[in-house]
């Protein structure tokens, strides 16, 4: 078996990547107007916990002159629907950097595999052959596959074939040359071979900026794309918003198709090259896609009993942050009767709001922001106190305000106090699925119970009628039953209630997954299945090794798959 990736250090970590990653940027020795400033972004192992890993900012120039562009598989057409679109989006911002790139002298390289029929007699295929061939360290091969020793698997599955819109579509070869938006203009090459390198040799290139499609296949394994280029000594960036993934979201690990995309952005970042935007080139903010529209959430935190100023933080960084999921925070000390909550601004633009809060008198301008939120049909989650949030037993000073019935005119029940059975004093509360629901899909991976939890059970009284009961709860050795966890359909919203959330709730599976089921279920993005992780990535690797001063042997490239551009 052929290598494609000579002498290169086995799964760098730490500060031994960033290392790597920084020699390999060509630096002139003068930054004058012949060079283009490049903001890169790659990924090192947090020193503090070495399962994590943490972005790395910096800004290097690269010289024209020195520097090509590939464009990967941008074609026409794909048998994806939904990746057919999304290269049809994304193309026009793409021939804008490429029109800047050119007109610096950079070296264009068009790359639509399996085309080269369509350009037999341009002048662009011509120049592209024109080069002569040059022996390598180590072969170029038509394909090199997810290099074992080097990367661990890639962070989503796409076994599938990854089509998101239409998972059941067949696949098969539907393109038949580059998408027509992108420019091929006079001095650019077009080849789909190891002719790119052989072209960037003799032009002696050395600085090589990949965009195009898809991240998790052809972006990685072409003879002129990301692993290849690398084993060949190439300083290699990735241009991370000009690109697209073939990654269906019902497949590991069950987040949306953008964050899948993001999610393999990521592993490049950690084990190959740093990458940058299009912004370095254009100006403006980076490329999104239409429909890549990322969820915020805002938790209005204040209370003094069950420290969810620490744990509802540490729950969005383990389960919601991995999801692409957005979280910022309103917060009062937890200072029995604060109201001073800050940042309440933020509420205006959530797409949903959490409320952990106990009996605070809020500035009245927050509760206005809570109202024109709700007023627009969008979505909040209350867990634990959230029943007696806004209905302080005390006097309020001016320009505070109360809403004693939140309780019942948003979440869809009366609080009417608890049964005081804290444990290990009383007995515990039981807790499990109504019989009725378990098919409910806030209750996806939800054991049915009973199953202990240490919070005191809280009565609820007058559910409305649009309120359907999920969990109930009894304290042990008692018959009474109680609601404890529901969602209220009234008015069109969708609204997600728990009287659980004390510090060892958050330690419960059973709760964590009942929290983001109730989240996912109130933004109508799709739930993972049961038995999925929890937190929307894969399982923490473990730590890499800091690599050896003397060089590795060299990684084997598994062999090119039989009828690959098909799977594409």
């Amino acid at each position: 078996m052929q290598s494609c990736v000579p002498g290169f250090p086995r799964r760098l970590g730490g500060a031994g990547l960033l290392i790597l990653l920084l020699a390999g940027m060509a630096l002139p020795s003068a930054l004058g107007a012949g060079t283009q400033v490049l903001h890169t972004r790659s990924r090192i192992r947090d020193a503090a916990d070495t399962n994590r890993w943490v972005p790395v900012d910096r800004t290097t120039s690269w010289d024209p002159a020195h520097t090509a562009v590939v464009v990967c598989d941008m074609w026409d057409r794909h048998h994806c629907p939904d990746a057919t679109e999304r290269v049809g989006e994304m193309a026009p911002r793409m021939n804008e950097v490429l029109r800047a790139a050119r007109a610096q002298g950079m070296l264009i390289i068009h790359c639509p595999s399996d085309t080269m029929e369509f350009y037999r007699d341009h002048p662009g295929r011509k120049l592209a052959q024109a080069a002569p061939k040059v022996e390598t360290a180590v072969p170029l091969q038509g394909w090199c596959a997810l290099v074992a020793s080097q990367e661990p698997p890639l962070p989503i599955d796409d076994s599938d074939g990854g089509c998101d819109g239409c998972p059941e579509c067949p696949g098969y070869r539907a393109w038949s040359r580059q998408h027509p938006a992108l420019e091929i203009q006079d001095g650019d090459a077009i080849t789909d071979s190891a002719e790119a390198f052989y072209l960037m040799r003799q032009r002696g290139i050395t600085n090589v900026i990949v965009m195009g499609v898809h991240i998790n296949m052809c972006v990685l394994g072409r003879p002129f794309a990301i692993r290849q280029l690398v084993a060949q000594g190439q300083n290699v960036v990735l241009m991370r918003d000009l690109t697209d993934s073939m990654y269906n979201h019902r497949r590991p690990p069950y987040v949306s198709h953008f964050r899948g995309t993001e999610l393999v952005v990521e592993h490049i970042e950690q084990y190959w090259c740093p990458s940058i935007t299009s912004a370095d080139f254009v100006g403006g903010t980076p490329f999104r896609f239409r429909e890549d529209v990322p969820r915020r959430i805002v938790m209005v935190i204040g209370e003094n009993e069950y420290r969810t100023e620490d744990t509802l933080p540490e729950f969005a960084r383990r389960d919601l942050e991995g999801r692409g999921i957005e979280v910022s925070y309103v917060m009062a000390s937890p200072k029995e009767g604060d109201g001073n909550f800050q940042n309440a601004e933020r509420i205006r633009d959530a797409d949903l709001v959490l409320v952990s809060v106990r009996r605070r008198a809020p500035p009245r301008a927050l509760l206005d922001l809570l109202l024109q939120h709700l007023k627009a049909g969008k979505p909040l989650v209350g867990i634990r106190t959230a029943s007696h949030a806004f209905a302080p037993h005390e006097a309020i000073a001016d320009g505070f305000g109360t809403w004693p019935d939140f309780d019942q005119q948003v979440l869809g029940a009366t609080y009417a106090n608890h049964y005081g059975n804290k444990p290990p004093e009383a007995p515990p509360t039981l807790v499990e699925s109504i019989a009725s629901q378990r098919t409910h899909p806030v209750l996806t991976g939800v054991p049915p119970g009973p199953f202990p939890v240490t919070s005191h059970l809280y009565k609820y009284r007058n559910p409305a009628s649009t309120v359907t009961p999920l969990l109930q709860g009894h304290v042990e050795g008692r018959e009474e039953r109680e609601p404890v966890a529901w969602v209220n359909t009234a008015d069109g919203r969708r609204i997600f209630y728990t009287s659980l959330g004390n510090p060892e709730d958050f330690q419960q599976p059973a709760f964590r997954r009942l929290l983001l089921n109730g989240i996912l279920w109130c933004l109508h993005e799709p739930l993972p299945p049961s038995g999925a992780p929890l937190s929307g990535t894969p399982a923490a690797a473990s730590p890499t090794p800091a690599p050896k001063p003397t060089p590795q042997p060299p990684i084997a490239c598994p062999p090119e798959p039989r009828n690959r551009s098909e799977d594409e």
